[in-house]
């Protein structure tokens, strides 16, 4: 392993927001502020803690300024992150009056996904983000730009790379904190990935890039190694492998926390999260939604807690 791979790695969990948001069962605010302090007394540094989205179209995520509002005490507790996603300058201001101090925004890596997703081409959906950060450069909040399909698109197939670094580029620019490369619907391989990441942080350096990637093909923890290998150091994973996405049908979830924690743990990369208690917070994910555990490592962890 280089030597430079021992450095510490920013985990986001965003089961809570991400994960829930595509799973048949509603939970109510209660059970998800459960599982969201679940994750952080597992140590996780960064959780999306839900959306301020209409609740017509995602009534799963309704209640989040209620969640948000419970979990106050909890922002800035050793350094731990809460984080809204917002898909316009409305959720924005609803946002920030719940307390919100840290928000993600979604760009896209294509018309048709932009279109599908916020009826917006590409580039309207920029403006309305560009919008966003300069006010919330002004109010103090913490912006993260996810580009959603940046390897490709379920409508419009491979994506431009070179397009992605632009985007990348103007967002940092603009003022964006950091800069996540989301393979919406799983299917870039490590080559991609390695390709993408190596340009971009070639370019802009590691500090405010991060990746994101569901396991539909398989490839999700491989993808996160090669993205490792080129430097980056912020990944977004999913409580007990939780998620899909509504345009890739048969699509599993995010790469699980538990499998992504566990690989860069026996690497020597430090996450500060306790692998046991992320544990107990996988196994109250599945027990609150009825799902089986969508990694692979929870399965392990058990036996080896049965055997010690």
């Amino acid at each position: 392993m280089p030597e430079e791979m021992g450095q510490g790695v920013v985990v986001t969990d965003v089961g809570p927001r991400d994960g829930l948001q595509n799973q048949p069962k509603i939970l109510t605010p209660a059970d998800r502020i459960l599982l969201i302090n679940a994750l952080l007394e597992a140590g996780m540094q960064q959780v999306e803690v839900g959306a301020f989205v209409s609740a017509k179209a995602v009534p799963a995520m309704a209640g989040t300024d209620v969640v948000l509002e419970n979990l106050q005490e909890r922002a800035g507790h050793d350094g731990q992150v809460l984080s809204v996603l917002v898909p316009n300058y409305r959720g924005y201001e609803l946002a920030v009056a719940a307390g919100a101090r840290s928000v993600c925004m979604v760009l896209y890596g294509s018309d048709a996904m932009a279109q599908a997703n916020v009826r917006m081409n590409r580039l309207q959906a920029e403006s309305a983000a560009a919008k966003i950060i300069g006010q919330a450069k002004k109010d103090g909040v913490r912006v993260t730009s996810t580009i959603a399909v940046a390897f490709e698109c379920p409508f419009d197939g491979a994506v431009d790379p070179g397009l992605i670094g632009e985007i990348v580029r103007r967002f940092l620019d603009l003022g964006a904190d950091e800069l996540c490369l989301a393979d919406t619907i799983g299917a870039a391989n490590p080559r991609q990935v390695r390709s993408l990441t190596g340009s971009v942080i070639q370019e802009h350096g590691a500090e405010q890039i991060g990746c994101h990637f569901h396991d539909t093909r398989a490839l999700g923890l491989v993808n996160v190694y090669a993205a490792l290998e080129s430097g980056v150091r912020r990944f977004d994973a999913s409580v007990s492998g939780l998620g899909g996405c509504p345009f890739a049908p048969g699509a599993s979830g995010n790469v699980a926390t538990e499998d992504v924690v566990m690989m860069l743990e026996l690497m020597g990369c430090r996450t500060g999260i306790d692998l046991d208690a992320l544990l107990r917070a996988s196994e109250l994910a599945q027990s609150l939604t009825g799902t089986a555990p969508g990694g692979r490592a929870s399965a392990w962890l058990k036996r080896r807690k049965t055997h010690l």
